[in-house]
């Protein structure tokens, strides 16, 4: 491949050559090494994902942390932050190895894909949101400890009300139904793949009142291959802007459908001079230029929409409809 000089960097050069402090087979030598430099790569961990799928999970788990934010910050009652900090490919081992003993490590099936994938969220975090639900200030126990029955209640169903806002934030690349299997305190318990496999890492960031930590999401290659396809940027927005435009149509047919418009059903008419609506009495009869068989115009705003004939329901004035009226209509109405 040719490299292209700039005009610095050829300047440098034939000073170079003119005060004798390189030669022109030094710099072809040069050259010639720095167009033969290997890569080096570990078989023992290849990489399995693109930069773009590392960055559509990104995005992924980004709309993930506003989801659960507000989900904390309305039922904790308190200042939540949530961010991602990183996300990586790592080994399981390497993974494993990352996460603190004891910890709250959640592995979770996301039915129809195939494989379990591990939500874990730091003790100090989880011991912190059982204590503001309990109706206390968010303290942390200083000394790390196991659940209780009732604590592990709890948590159980804080992780379930995360786990339902996790299948949202992924609903635009694939649909599955998250269910949380056991919770592990001891990370080598939880062995969802062998050691060597391949997973995609979230880690988030997570502050809760004045406490912070870390929440893991663990994502094996196994889980996410039928999908890698549509781990990408183009697929990502384009599905988020679908699912934006559907949302906006259903919440404008809904406002509309509430919408109150006047009903009018219009018995016909009649033309009368001036003096003879001043001389109108109780009684008198004003003949209309519709018979009693024929139908009436129904008014649905100021147009004409329907047609129908007058009767009683029960002891109601009622009409029933017989015709829709095509005439008039905008272009384009149903």
């Amino acid at each position: 491949m040719t490299e292209i000089l700039s005009q610095a960097e050829i300047d440098a050069l034939l000073s170079a050559l003119s005060t004798g402090e390189t030669n022109a087979e030094k710099a072809k030598n040069a050259s010639q090494e720095k167009s033969l430099a290997i890569k080096v790569y570990d078989f023992k961990r290849p990489n399995k994902f693109s930069k773009e799928q590392l960055h559509t999970i990104q995005a992924i788990h980004e709309s993930f942390c506003r989801l659960v934010t507000t989900y904390f910050s309305a039922h904790l009652r308190t200042i939540v932050q949530i961010n991602v900090v990183s996300v990586e490919q790592l080994t399981y081992e390497e993974v494993v190895g990352s996460i603190p003993n004891p910890t709250i490590m959640n592995v979770v099936t996301v039915e129809p894909l195939e494989g379990n994938i591990i939500l874990e969220i730091n003790p100090g975090i989880a011991f912190t949101i059982i204590d503001r639900l309990f109706g206390g200030p968010g303290e942390a126990p200083e000394k790390m400890r196991g659940l209780t029955d009732i604590e592990r209640s709890v948590v159980e169903r804080v992780i379930n009300n995360i786990l339902d806002l996790l299948a949202e934030a992924w609903e635009n690349i694939v649909q599955f139904n998250p269910k949380l299997e056991v919770i592990e305190s001891n990370p080598q318990f939880a062995q969802i793949v062998s050691p060597t496999e391949m997973v995609v890492m979230v880690t988030l960031e997570t502050k809760i009142g004045e406490r912070e930590g870390l929440m893991t999401i663990c994502i094996p290659y196994i889980v996410l291959e039928p999908i890698i396809s549509k781990l990408t940027a183009h697929f990502w927005y384009s599905s988020t802007s679908r699912k934006a435009t559907s949302e906006h149509i259903e919440t404008l047919k809904q406002r509309v459908e509430k919408v109150k418009v006047p009903l009018i059903g219009r018995l016909g008419t009649a033309t009368i001079s001036i003096g003879e609506l001043l001389e109108l009495h109780k009684g008198d009869v004003i003949q209309i230029n519709k018979s009693i068989n024929e139908p009436i115009e129904i008014l649905v705003g100021s147009k004409i929409k329907f047609y129908g004939l007058p009767g009683l329901a029960g002891s109601r004035v009622a009409i029933q409809i017989t015709g829709v009226a095509r005439e008039g209509d905008d272009e384009g109405d149903e």
